[in-house]
């Protein structure tokens, strides 16, 4: 059928894609003046108003963009996978709050129905014992992150930590929490961010003794390259938490860059950090009491006097 079909300038398209370049020529005519009209979905020969396909589908954006940065802004796909979540986040999430579209509450009857299907797609969405295991522990790396305030970056890493664990048989014999908790530890120093194992401690279910064991364990069994934490990175955090100005912080800095060399090892990094700002807030006229800086660093006041002392006998301060 030869329909004579004039199309308007606006609505032809000059590029090519991969499904323009197989039918190029006009059966008809043979002419290579062959058309798009993208709102009918047909492929025209503009020579003689061969229909040549029809019905096509169209793959482009189902939105408009007027500029390039509208264009960069909009897309059509859905949020990113992420590896917080045991699916990565591409199951289908049924809300609470029982309210239809338009923010009105819906009916007994259907509330009843949405709680059936909660529970079932609660059910279907872990289909084995090895699902059940890191949807939980993934849970709780979310909820020990949020106690702790680190960015969405250390839980990624976490997670990935914990599913290489999970992967290579490490959880075997060992609790799930105290696991998710060594993970997380793991994850803030892969990262950069300055937590110890103190804080990392308190805000979970297991002893301190056995995070730390096995931390160690999963450490070694991974591969994990981990540097030793630097004591300037509990700086800022102590002494924003004491109240206490930039000046004390950059003497602070000062004393560990001079003694951190020789009196660092076998310290903790915290207590090291903490001392050398009890240090520097003496120094400053800016005091603050051993039992506030402990307090803030989740150390011993005989820690922070020992560091202090090594410190100031290193520097010559008397």
């Amino acid at each position: 059928m030869v329909w004579s079909v004039r199309l308007r300038d606006d609505e032809q398209e000059t590029g090519q894609t991969e499904s323009d370049a197989t039918i190029s020529t006009c059966s008809e005519c043979g002419s290579s003046n062959v058309v798009r009209h993208s709102d009918q979905g047909e492929r025209i020969c503009e020579e003689c108003g061969l229909v040549i396909e029809e019905a096509m589908v169209d793959s482009g954006p189902e939105w408009r963009a007027f500029n390039h940065k509208e264009r960069q802004e909009k897309s059509r796909v859905g949020a990113p996978t992420t590896q917080t979540m045991h699916d990565k986040g591409l199951t289908t999430q049924i809300d609470w709050k029982d309210k239809d579209a338009y923010g009105r509450s819906i009916s007994s009857k259907k509330r009843s129905q949405m709680n059936r299907l909660r529970k079932w797609q609660s059910r279907i969405r872990t289909k084995d014992a090895g699902e059940r295991n890191l949807q939980f522990a993934l849970s709780e790396i979310d909820r020990m992150a949020s106690a702790l305030g680190v960015p969405r970056s250390v839980r990624e890493v976490t997670s990935m930590i914990y599913r290489r664990a999970l992967q290579e048989d490490l959880i075997r014999g060992r609790s799930i929490e105290g696991v998710a908790t060594a993970a997380l530890y793991a994850g803030c120093r892969q990262e950069g961010i300055p937590r110890s194992l103190e804080e990392i401690t308190e805000v979970s279910r297991i002893e301190r003794i056995e995070v730390s064991r096995t931390y160690r364990y999963i450490s070694n069994e991974l591969g994990l390259e981990l540097l030793p934490i630097d004591p300037k990175q509990y700086v800022p955090r102590f002494s924003s938490k004491l109240n206490l100005p930039q000046e004390v912080e950059a003497k602070a800095n000062e004393i560990i860059e001079e003694t951190a060399d020789p009196l660092l090892s076998g310290r903790g990094p915290s207590g090291f950090a903490a001392a050398a700002i009890y240090a520097a807030a003496l120094l400053c006229n800016e005091k603050r009491t051993q039992k506030e800086v402990a307090d803030v660093a989740q150390v011993t006041e005989v820690t922070i006097r020992n560091r202090y002392q090594e410190q100031i006998e290193m520097l010559g301060i008397h």
